[in-house]
């Protein structure tokens, strides 16, 4: 008896657990989180190996799903869900421009949260696991399959600056070649220091095993201290 009025005791204007409601979030956070987990941290970080994307993907993923599936309850319609993870991806990173992955990563686990979180009766479980699946399998062919030759990057300090006039791109990319070892195939000048001689170049080059790829953007500095 005692047990059934603690159970019905008000808290915030609500009953202190429902345990269907409750066991059904917690399934459908175990299969949200584990298709985050593989596509983030065993398909996206052993490739592009960036630290701050792989938390950022995580927590947002997650706040995203709480968000959805509290609100759900005083019906939250799914034209509001995707407009609430527009307004998070209007406000991403504003501080640095987000590489077009980096904002594929980043709507598939704002995408992935929603329609774990919001999915109706209407929808079995069977097809929400296929959409799941599909997702994953489909990300992990293009990464690891299909798309065999990785395209990684570094940022350099490059001090030749005469280098970087459009008539000297060849002599650029063998010196550049010749100083780091890599097959280098083509790069991206950025800011130009002329009071120090220096220019950011963001160099690209393919690696056939994507696991060796090192894409944290520090920065090598070449310049003769």
């Amino acid at each position: 008896m005692l047990n059934e009025l603690l159970l019905r005791l008000p808290i915030l204007g609500s009953k202190l657990i429902d345990y269907d409601d409750f066991f059904e979030m917690i399934i459908r956070f175990a299969i949200n989180f584990s298709v985050v987990f593989v596509l983030i941290r065993l398909i996206y970080y052993p490739i592009q190996k960036r630290k701050d994307y792989l938390v950022s993907f995580f927590l947002l993923n997650i706040i995203i799903f709480f968000v959805c599936i509290v609100m759900n309850d005083v019906k939250m319609n799914m034209a509001f869900a995707f407009g609430l993870f527009a307004i998070f991806g209007i406000l991403r990173y504003r501080t640095e421009q987000l590489p077009i992955k980096e904002m594929t990563y980043l709507f598939m686990v704002i995408a992935i949260a929603v329609l774990n979180s919001l999915a109706g009766k209407k929808v079995s479980f069977a097809e929400l696991m296929l959409v799941n699946i599909s997702v994953v399998l489909a990300t992990y062919l293009l990464e690891r399959v299909f798309l065999l030759k990785h395209e990684s990057r570094k940022s350099v300090l490059y001090e030749k600056i005469e280098n970087v006039k459009p008539g000297n791109h060849k002599q650029l990319l063998e010196d550049l070649k010749e100083r780091t070892g890599l097959n280098i195939h083509r790069v991206q000048i950025g800011k130009i220091d002329f009071l120090r001689d220096t220019v950011r170049i963001i160099i690209f080059y393919h690696e056939e095993n994507p696991e060796d790829s090192f894409n944290e953007g520090t920065y090598i500095n070449n310049t003769n201290e």
